[in-house]
């Protein structure tokens, strides 16, 4: 016999499972191994005991045994006289002898069992057995299923390390601590800021008017967070491990909802069987009795055709069947209900709105499909693990985690041997493929440049507000997000800043209430759809803005350029090779003093820019210029002294070179020179010629009329002989500088 303490790993599923399990479903264990009892003590009972007792009937009345005593007159007789006249003898026991032996009557029991018995008396314990393993199979199904075992394991091991980790305990109670301190008037985690809370955030949307009616606070990259606490290393990285895998089991389960299916089709199974056993079960209940009549044509054999037989098991059959069927009503309502629970909610929708009100990460999403039905799943079992396991959902949290770990990675000392000198002798720090700024960072006071490069998700905290001597900063394919105390900082404290995206889209727009930035440098695709540039409208704001750098691929400047090019100085586009055009709009920065039109397939020099008066340096490197006629027109521009028209293909120098009587510095190389003119000799200011990379052949002597020239190159050209028309010292000195500095190839 099978012990009863054994039957329990019949419906026990891994211990870890038990977290799955509602009560519903607890308790429909408990009930089969009731029924597995039942099926056990009655095939126990059936194999061990006579399963049928048979007698031979002596009177027979229409195929069934008659009761009454048959005796004859004549022995009536008999038995009148001896009483009345023989003297009384005691009698021994009396009765009915049959005369048959042990092997007839066992035939005869097993004839009858097998024929006469009713089939479900005869099988009513393999029947018990058979419905619970059913029921027990539908139970457990979606735990051994492949398909779904694989992923409620994954969900299972992922749940449990989620709330064993520190991390929870540290962020659940961070959370608690928050709501119980009273909030700063800085705004929300999300990013939005009140207006009216805030003196810093008024200032900031007064100086931009444009942002305030197309962009919203989270969409300038605006935020406002508290401090985090303190993780040693190990757990952070534990923590960090789990975000990850619960990003990719989130992704992987709400694809489908398989367990939701399958989940459902094993409770309507149950449902079915149940309706089945109680139909049948309640029928032939009545058909377990304890005595019947068998008729067997054995008479050649027994003597007997007709048998009284007692079927001992039948009255305990009978209570053990009654109570059966009672546990099979009770598992059916259950499974009833739990189909109603199923049908009257969305399953596959699970909400965090009460976690999202009670803590600070009100950035917990809500899941669907599988994930959803899981989850609450769970919150049948404890609602503790779904509160406890929406941490590892959080972007906050992680984000805090992230801090935390990359402050024990990046220490104090480690940013001091990072810190190197620039070439304008500025302390300066780049930080490259980090998962965002250290707070150590703000410790260095000294800091003069930051370079952020490939940092995906950077908050700029107020604690920027120690680096008192930082007036540089680089955005490398960083979309940093600032917060209101730190952009007011930045605001008063920022001249230079360098940006490069690849999307327009990808541009802080906190970049624009910057009030006294003086230097702008941004290198990415500025093309927006439609030719709009909704986006950069925003440089209105900068009205303190002296230098702008573009390196991108426009076909036409926007024109909020033109709008701020009335007080800029330096300017410079470098179109990456598309063509430039409609440049007319250049003559309205009147203030500028230098001025690069760099690779923008320009094929004459545009004429918007001769009435620029202040400038003094022009480039027009690495375009198409094959002639420049137009340098007629720089005579008009008197405080001209670098003109740079490498890497183009101009043929030849214009005789009217020679009007430009203020240039100091010329670069032609890279070009088709294959002729100097004389006339290039009457800018006698030249301290700086370059004509390297060309096609000359000779060179005049009448360079000796240049007494300033300092540096002068042409190498790499065809040249074959050297005209000198010189005396004095002077000669001397040129032939040295040519010798030295000119001729890698001279003959």
């Amino acid at each position: 016999m099978i012990p009863v303490t054994e039957l329990r790993y019949f419906a026990d599923t891994q211990p870890a499972y038990r977290i799955l399990k509602p009560w519903w479903d607890v308790f429909l264990d408990y009930l089969s191994i009731v029924m597995l009892m039942i099926a056990v003590f009655g095939g126990t009972l059936q194999v061990t005991q006579d399963k049928m007792i048979c007698l031979p009937c002596k009177w027979v009345t229409k195929d069934s045994c008659d009761d009454a005593i048959k005796v004859s007159p004549t022995e009536q007789a008999d038995f009148a006289f001896n009483t009345t006249i023989l003297p009384s003898v005691p009698k021994g026991p009396t009765g009915i002898q049959y005369n048959l032996d042990r092997h007839q009557y066992s035939y005869v029991d097993a004839v009858c069992y097998e024929n006469r018995l009713h089939w479900f008396a005869k099988y009513f314990p393999y029947l018990v057995l058979l419905h619970t393993l059913i029921f027990l199979a539908c139970s457990n199904f979606w735990f051994k299923y492949p398909r779904t075992s694989s992923k409620l394991e994954h969900f299972v091991a992922i749940l449990l390390k989620c709330f064993d980790s520190p991390w929870t305990t540290r962020a659940l109670s961070e959370a608690v601590a928050g709501e119980n301190e009273p909030k700063p008037p800085l705004g929300r985690m999300n990013g939005s800021v009140d207006k009216k809370s805030s003196s810093v955030s008024e200032d900031v949307e007064a100086t931009s008017p444009i942002l305030q009616r197309t962009k919203s606070r989270i969409e300038q990259g605006i935020v406002d967070r508290s401090d985090s606490g303190v993780l040693d290393k190990k757990e952070g990285e534990q923590a960090k491990a789990l975000f990850e895998k619960v990003k990719k089991f989130r992704l992987h389960v709400e694809e489908g909802d398989i367990v939701y299916r399958i989940y459902m089709r094993q409770t309507i199974i149950k449902v079915i069987k149940f309706m089945l056993i109680i139909c049948y079960s309640v029928y032939y209940v009545s058909n377990i009795k304890f005595d019947l009549d068998c008729r067997v044509n054995i008479e050649n054999l027994t003597g007997y055709r007709m048998y009284r037989c007692a079927h001992p098991l039948a009255t305990l059959f009978k209570i053990l069947a009654s109570f059966y069927i009672s546990l099979v009503i009770v598992y059916g309502l259950i499974c009833l209900y739990t189909l109603g629970w199923m049908l009257r909610r969305s399953l596959k929708m699970y909400s965090f709105e009460l976690i999202r009100e009670e803590s600070s990460y009100s950035d917990i999403p809500d899941v669907k499909n599988d994930f959803a039905f899981m989850l609450h799943l769970i919150d049948q079992y404890d609602p503790l693990y779904s509160k406890r396991f929406a941490v590892f959902l959080s972007e906050v949290s992680e984000n805090k985690l992230r801090q935390l770990n990359l402050n024990n990675e990046w220490t104090l000392e480690k940013l001091r041997q990072r810190l190197t000198k620039n070439s304008q002798d500025k302390l300066e720090l780049h930080l490259f493929m980090l998962s965002g700024i250290p707070d150590t960072i703000f410790e260095l006071v000294d800091l003069e440049v930051l370079k952020l490069e490939l940092i995906p998700d950077v908050t700029i905290s107020p604690s920027i507000a120690q680096l008192n001597s930082l007036k540089e900063l680089w955005l490398y394919h960083t979309p940093a997000k600032i917060e209101a105390p730190a952009l007011a900082f930045l605001r008063e404290n920022l001249k230079s800043l360098h940006l490069k995206f690849t999307d327009i889209k990808e541009i802080p727009l906190w970049i624009y209430s910057l009030k006294n930035l003086e230097e702008l440098h941004m290198t990415g695709n500025l093309c927006a759809d439609h030719n709009r540039y909704i986006v950069i409208d925003g440089l209105r704001e900068l009205r303190q803005l002296k230098v702008l750098r573009l390196k991108t691929n426009l076909t036409k400047l926007p024109q909020v350029i033109t709008d701020i090019g009335v007080h800029l100085q330096k300017f410079s586009i470098s179109n990456e090779g598309v063509k430039l055009i409609v440049l007319n709009s250049l003559k309205k920065m009147v203030n500028l003093t230098e001025l690069e039109l760099i690779r923008c397939d320009l094929e004459r020099i545009p004429h918007s820019i001769f009435s620029l008066h202040n400038l003094q340096e022009i480039n027009f490197r690495d375009n198409n210029l094959k002639t420049v006629e137009e340098i007629i027109s720089f005579q008009h521009l008197h405080r001209l002294t670098c003109l740079k028209l490498w890497y183009n293909q101009i043929a030849y120098i214009p005789i009217q070179i020679g009007n430009l009587t203020s240039l100091e510095r010329l670069h032609l190389n890279r070009n088709q020179i294959e002729k100097i003119p004389v006339q290039l000799f009457f800018c006698r200011k030249l301290r700086f010629l370059d004509l390297s990379h060309n096609n000359l052949s000779c060179i005049p002597g009448d360079i000796s009329f240049l007494q300033n020239l300092q540096y002068f190159a042409v190498t790499a050209n065809k040249v074959s002989k050297l005209i000198l028309k010189l005396n004095n010292f002077y000669t001397e000195f040129l032939y040295y500088l040519l010798t030295v500095l000119c001729f890698a190839d001279l003959l």
